[in-house]
C-alpha cells in the first residue's frame, strides 16, 4: 500500500452569504473531493489543542502525527531548515514577515503578496542595514523570511501578522512573557520601527509606489524558537521507508526536512491561485512510483481566505480538485499496488474573518479495501456524520490513515 495526503490549506471555512449560506466547500464543484468521500470514509478532525494559536506550523505538524505540546518550537525554526539555515544552540529563530503598514495600520501582512524577487532584494538591504553580529536576516520566498537572533529569549508574546489586519500595529509590538525576555522584546521592536524608516526608500518600494502597489515598509518579526527535536516519520512508522514533500511554502518544506522527508521542489509553484497545480500533480505521481508516503500541500486556498476574496477560494478549491486530485486518481486507480488517499485541510481561514480558526476540519479517507460510510459529499456539515466521527486529537489522523 502507498499513500498520499493531500492538504488544501485553510480550505474549511464559514457560511457565505452571497453563496445562500453555503461554505466554499459546499458550493465548488469537486466531483472528486466527493467520489472519494463517498467511497470511502469521511469524518471532523481537531487539528489544533487547546491552547495554540490555529496555524499551519501547529496543523500539519498534528497531521503528521507530531505531538506538537512536546516538539513545537515555532514556525521559524521549521521554515529555517527549508532554507537551509541551521539554527544553532543559543539561537532563536522566528518567522520575518514583510508587511504593509498604512496610517499606522496593518494592512495587510504580505505587503500586497510582495514577489519573491523583490522580497530577496529587500532583506538583502535589512541584513546590510540593520543586521549585526547579533542579528541576522535570511531570505525566503515572496514575503515570508527568517529572522535569527543569538542568544535570544524565546519567551515572547508575538502576534502573526495575518491574524491582525486593518489593526494599529504598535500595541501588537513584540511583549516579554517574563522579565528575563526583556531585551529580545526591546531588541526585536527596535528592528521593527528601524525597518520603517528605511524601507520606504528603497527603490523597490519606490517603485511600488508609482506603480500604486503597497508598500512594504515594515518587518513583522514572530513565531520564536530554538531547534526542534523531532524523531523522523520513519521512526514512528518504519513501513514508511521513504517519503516526500511537495508545497511552495518554506514552512512545509521545513516540517519536511525535520521528518526525514524527500523534499520535492515543483516548477511554477507559488503558494497563491497561480500555483502550477498540474506540475504538482506530475510530481505527485512520479514520487508514488518511488516512495510510500507522499505529503501534497496546495497554498492557495488559504491566501485566498486571508483576502477575504469567496470567488477566488472557491476557483482554488475547484482547481485543487481538477487540476491536482483528479489527475493523480486517474493515473494511479490502475496501478497494482493500491494508493490510499486523504484529503483535508489543516484549519479553516473563514473569508468572512481573514484569518485562521481552531474549529474542526473535515476530511476523508479512501482506499480500494475500506468500506464506506453514508457520507456523499465533502464538506463542514456532511462530514459531521462521517464514520470517523469527530477525532479530538490531531495526532491521531495519521494513525487512522496509515491503519495503525
Amino acid at each position: 500500500m502507498k499513500y498520499i495526503v493531500i492538504l488544501g490549506d485553510g480550505m474549511a471555512d464559514w457560511p457565505i452569504e452571497q453563496f445562500g449560506g453555503r461554505t466554499v466547500l459546499q458550493q465548488a464543484r469537486k466531483p472528486y473531493m466527493d467520489m472519494l468521500a463517498a467511497k470511502g470514509r469521511t469524518g471532523l478532525l481537531k487539528t489544533v489543542p487547546d491552547g495554540f494559536v490555529p496555524g499551519s506550523e501547529v496543523a500539519n505538524l498534528g497531521v503528521l502525527g507530531y505531538d506538537v505540546r512536546t516538539m513545537f518550537e515555532g514556525r521559524g525554526v521549521l521554515e529555517a531548515a527549508s532554507m537551509g539555515v541551521d539554527i544553532l544552540p543559543g539561537q532563536m529563530g522566528m518567522r520575518c514577515n514583510i508587511v504593509c503598514i498604512k496610517n499606522g495600520n496593518i494592512k495587510n501582512h504580505s505587503a500586497g503578496h510582495l514577489s519573491t524577487e523583490e522580497g530577496r532584494e529587500l532583506i538583502a538591504f535589512l541584513d546590510r542595514e540593520l543586521g549585526s553580529d547579533k542579528v541576522h536576516f535570511y531570505p525566503g520566498i515572496q514575503y515570508r523570511h527568517l529572522l535569527v537572533v543569538d542568544g535570544g529569549d524565546k519567551r515572547l508574546q508575538c502576534t502573526p501578522p495575518h491574524d491582525v489586519p486593518g489593526q494599529p500595529f504598535r500595541p501588537l509590538l513584540v511583549k516579554a512573557e517574563v522579565p528575563e525576555a526583556n531585551d529580545t522584546a526591546s531588541l526585536l521592536n527596535e528592528l521593527v520601527l528601524r525597518s520603517q524608516e528605511i524601507l520606504p526608500k528603497h527603490p523597490v518600494n519606490l517603485r511600488r509606489m508609482v506603480e500604486g502597489r503597497d508598500c512594504a515598509n515594515s518587518i513583522w518579526p514572530w513565531s520564536p524558537g530554538y531547534r526542534p527535536q523531532m524523531p523522523a516519520l520513519s521512526q514512528s512508522f518504519p513501513f514508511l521507508r521513504h517519503s516526500s514533500v511537495i508545497s511552495a511554502v518554506d514552512l512545509i518544506k521545513g516540517i519536511g526536512r525535520y521528518a526525514g522527508m524527500r523534499v520535492i521542489e515543483v516548477e511554477g509553484a507559488t503558494g497563491l491561485y497561480d500555483t502550477n497545480y498540474e506540475n504538482k500533480a506530475s510530481a505527485a505521481i512520479d514520487a508514488l512510483r518511488t516512495d510510500d508516503f507522499v505529503y501534497v500541500h496546495v497554498e492557495a486556498p488559504d491566501e485566498a481566505g486571508h483576502e477575504g476574496n469567496a470567488d477566488l477560494k472557491l476557483r482554488t478549491v475547484e482547481d485543487l480538485d481538477s487540476r491536482l486530485i483528479g489527475p493523480v486518481f486517474e493515473a494511479v486507480k490502475g496501478w497494482d499496488e493500491p494508493v490510499s488517499f486523504a484529503v483535508l485541510p489543516d484549519h479553516p481561514t473563514p473569508c468572512a474573518h481573514r484569518t485562521h480558526t481552531s474549529d474542526p476540519v473535515p476530511f476523508l479517507v479512501f482506499r480500494p479495501d475500506i468500506t464506506p460510510d453514508s457520507v456523499t459529499a465533502f464538506d463542514e456539515e456532511s462530514c459531521k456524520s462521517g464514520g470517523y466521527g469527530l477525532v479530538e486529537e490531531g495526532t491521531d489522523f495519521i494513525k487512522l490513515f496509515l491503519q495503525q
